[in-house]
């Protein structure tokens, strides 16, 4: 007889399919985007919208506003995570395959890895530790190196550069996160944290002058709508079963998303975005995601627990 305290199995299906297929199709959403509107504004527009539902949200549910330290926390993390993290994901989705752009965002757990040890004390670098941080730099270096004798392309040098930036970023807000005070409250934490950013990524627009250039009646609808599948499925409900799984299933197995979502961006980017699949690509892709799968499944330092999800979780 099932457990009368845990959800139903397809509940647990659905949200499972949500974050690995809608957070692995938000790459190609946002390749389509970034085509007619600027890169910072439209991950402006984004976040603005998002971040604002949640936030109202939270707050007709009786949920109380962050405090002035937390809001102070959640625009300087801002600051890594919305402009230096998805900022630089937007703009270099301009040059890069989003498959591609999936596969280097999945390096992210190796820096949050070297951040932990750095910053946490949780992680110490171990020969198996070691040896996936290896194996996903060898990934990166397929992706990006033009010396290799592989099919296919190597990525535009500038668009590397800026996911690696973009990853770097992430990792140390992540290890930040755990010592700033912010809401108790997830989705609430979140919701100000994706309002800040949007706050922060429209500055940033209007300084680079994509405001000024910026006319909304030559974007496509295919634009548009891949705006609005950035907010509803890619920010809104996949974030709502998120945060639902976080409260009924390990970290560990929510954590999985890090490496699905590589190979859906690919196979989405591939089958419907006209993106090649070249052998390069699939040996990138398949060294990132055993060094993502190695590193996920490596237990701490002090408590044994292992790697966790973020309170706002990497997926663009």
């Amino acid at each position: 007889m099932d457990n009368p305290m845990r959800p139903t199995r397809w509940k647990t299906l659905l949200a499972f399919a949500t974050i690995y297929l809608v957070w692995g199709s938000t790459y190609l959403a946002i390749r389509v985007g970034v085509r007619e509107v600027p890169p910072f504004l439209l991950a402006a527009i984004r976040f603005l919208v998002a971040g604002s539902v949640l936030y109202g949200w939270m707050i007709l549910r009786g949920e109380r506003s962050p405090g002035g330290r937390q809001w102070i926390s959640a625009f300087s993390l801002a600051i890594l995570i919305f402009v230096l993290d998805y900022g630089l994901v937007f703009w270099a989705e301009q040059r890069v395959p989003s498959g591609v752009t999936a596969v280097m965002m999945a390096t992210t757990p190796g820096f949050m890895s070297l951040s932990e040890i750095t910053f946490l004390r949780t992680q110490r670098l171990t020969l198996r530790l070691g040896t996936a941080l290896l194996i996903g730099i060898s990934g990166v270096a397929v992706l990006v190196s033009p010396s290799l004798s592989l099919s296919g392309q190597p990525i535009d040098p500038a668009g590397a550069v800026a996911l690696i930036i973009a990853s770097l970023s992430w990792s140390v807000s992540s290890a930040l996160t755990r010592k700033v005070p912010l809401p108790p409250s997830k989705v609430m934490s979140s919701g100000a944290q994706m309002l800040a950013g949007g706050v922060l990524l429209a500055v940033t627009a209007v300084s680079l002058g994509e405001v000024r250039d910026f006319h909304p009646s030559t974007v496509s609808p295919g634009a548009w709508f891949s705006l609005l599948h950035l907010i509803v499925p890619g920010s809104i409900i996949a974030f709502t079963a998120y945060v639902w799984l976080i409260h009924h299933e390990s970290p560990t197995k929510v954590g999985t998303y890090a490496y699905v979502n590589p190979v859906i961006a690919v196979l989405v980017g591939y089958l419907l975005g006209g993106e090649a699949l070249a052998l390069r690509t699939i040996l990138g892709t398949a060294f990132v995601v055993i060094s993502v799968l190695v590193i996920a499944t490596t237990p701490a330092k002090k408590t044994g627990a292992r790697l966790v999800v973020e309170d706002t979780p990497e997926a663009p």
